[in-house]
Order: C-alpha cells, then structure tokens, then sequence
C-alpha cells in the first residue's frame, strides 16, 4: 500500500561534478549517505560523460528490502538517462532486467523535469540555475556544514 516516504535534499549535496541528490527513506529518517555516494563514484566512472557540464542528479534510496542509488542525467537535448544500482549483499549491481526506479522515485523525477524545462530546455540553458533549483518543501532541516566526499555549492 502506497504511503509518502521521506524525501530530502539541499543545496549542500551536490557532489564535485553537480550532481543534484536526493534521499528516499522507508523508515522517514536521514539516510546515510556514505555507501551510496562510493557507489555513485564508480558508476559515473563507467560512464564517458561530461558530468561538470552535465544536468544530472542522483537519488539514494533507502528501500524497504535494498538500497538503491538512482542516477539520472538529461542528454539528446530532452532525454532522461538512468542507471539504477542496488546493494545485494555486501556488494552493488546494476541488472536492469531485474532492479528498477520506483514510484517513489518517480516523484523525483517530475520535480526535476519541471526544474530541467525552466533552467536547460529553452533558449538559454543555466545550468546553475537548474544545479541550485530544490524543492523548498523537501528541503534537509539539518544542513551540515561539509559531507564527507562532497563539493559545497
């Protein structure tokens, strides 16, 4: 049965190449971000990407069953990329056949299509623009001072 899960991000978050993170939690506590963000280093690794001049953000997931690190990035002008990781065990796998975003990410996703049409998708793309555009109601009340592995914006 469908029940809101806690969202979170902030201004703060955003790794060293910009990207955007949210956290999702089944239990509506603060999600440890330090495995999902070692997850992150290497996914985006696998990638030949520009990710400094790259919209893109990541969703870390504390799921009911797994934890899954969502990593979504706009490309072909108005595409959506998306690359969904989940701790299996003491490991990270990336089986699209079996593991996949899910609604709750999904919201996710809208606020950023909205946010991606307002600051890229138009005549002058702001690309800071889009990196600094948050959902206020989303926003973590405790915003640390430095995140381990992280750029401050």
């Amino acid at each position: 049965m469908y029940t809101p899960r806690f969202i979170r991000c902030s201004p703060l978050w955003n790794d060293e190449q910009g990207a955007k993170l949210y956290t999702i939690s089944v239990m509506n506590a603060p999600v440890d971000m330090g495995p999902f963000l070692d997850r992150l280093v290497v996914v985006k690794a696998d990638r030949d990407i520009d990710w400094a001049g790259t919209a893109h953000f990541a969703i870390f997931h504390q799921g009911i069953a797994f934890p899954y690190c969502v990593l979504c990035w706009w490309g072909n002008d108005n595409e959506l990329f998306t690359s969904v990781s989940v701790r299996v065990g003491k490991g990270w796998v990336e089986r699209p056949e079996r593991y996949s975003f899910c609604l709750y990410d999904m919201e996710v996703f809208w606020v950023e299509r909205t946010v991606y049409i307002e600051t890229m998708y138009g005549e002058h793309p702001d690309l800071l623009a889009y990196r600094q555009a948050l959902r206020q109601d989303w926003l973590s009340p405790s915003q640390p001072d430095s995140v381990p592995g992280k750029h401050m914006t």
